[in-house]
């Protein structure tokens, strides 16, 4: 069989600080991976096994492009998180080597529609359409490895209308990168192309259409967005 039926979709990709960008696969998002943001979620925040979720790759936001306010909810939610992009794919990764199977690192942003979400726990329903929706995933450029090298601490934080709201430190994820790399290829075969936003600090809040979001994050880089 030749051809399509229908047009392909646009292959994704992100900028990056190299030559060429990156070509996105898949997105998966770690959950609760700061304490101090466990605590403000309500939960308990005793080192247990990572759980992941995931965004479509058409979700990304890229070049500091507006964010549209997405229908159905009042209460967006900013979540400032450290990026990792999948250079080398591979499953039943060893911790040891997962730093290996990185190409580099970026910052990014989780936005999530919390009145959604929560009523989704509440209900004991996936919360997908709370996590996944359109535009929901700004990212600024993506750096090498191989010129920033792997970053296991530095500030990471968020400013919305210059005012600070997030300010945490790398060092402070309950699972690290070479840790939830390894456990995650664990549950899934990773593949070159793929994405995983490793979870935000404390100090998520709601955002209103005209803020202005950036973030950045030591020896690694920024993302910046502005709410319509």
């Amino acid at each position: 069989m030749t051809g399509f039926v229908i047009d392909p979709p646009p292959r994704i990709a992100i900028p990056t600080t190299a030559d060429g960008a990156f070509p996105v696969r898949r997105v998966f998002c770690v959950g609760r991976n700061y304490a101090a943001h466990v605590r403000e979620m309500g939960g308990d925040p005793t080192r247990e096994a990572p759980f992941f979720f995931t965004k479509p790759a058409d979700a990304l936001l890229t070049g500091g492009a507006p964010m549209p306010y997405p229908p159905a909810t009042r209460d967006l939610h900013h979540e400032m998180e450290l990026v990792v992009a999948i250079g080398t794919g591979g499953a039943d990764i060893a911790e040891a080597d997962a730093l290996a199977h990185v190409w580099g690192y970026g910052a990014g942003l989780d936005m999530t529609r919390r009145d959604l979400q929560g009523q989704a726990k509440k209900d004991g329903k996936p919360w997908d359409m709370g996590k996944g929706f359109d535009h929901s995933a700004p990212i600024g450029p993506l750096s090498p490895a191989t010129r920033i090298g792997h970053p296991d601490k530095g500030v990471i934080a968020l400013s919305v209308n210059g005012s600070v709201r997030q300010s945490a430190d790398l060092a402070q994820m309950i699972w690290s990168v070479p840790e939830t790399i390894a456990y995650l290829s664990r549950l899934v075969r990773l593949a070159p192309g793929d994405l995983i936003f490793t979870g935000t600090p404390e100090g998520v809040a709601a955002v209103r259409a005209g803020d202005v979001l950036e973030g950045k994050i030591d020896g690694v880089g920024s993302v910046r967005t502005v709410i319509t």
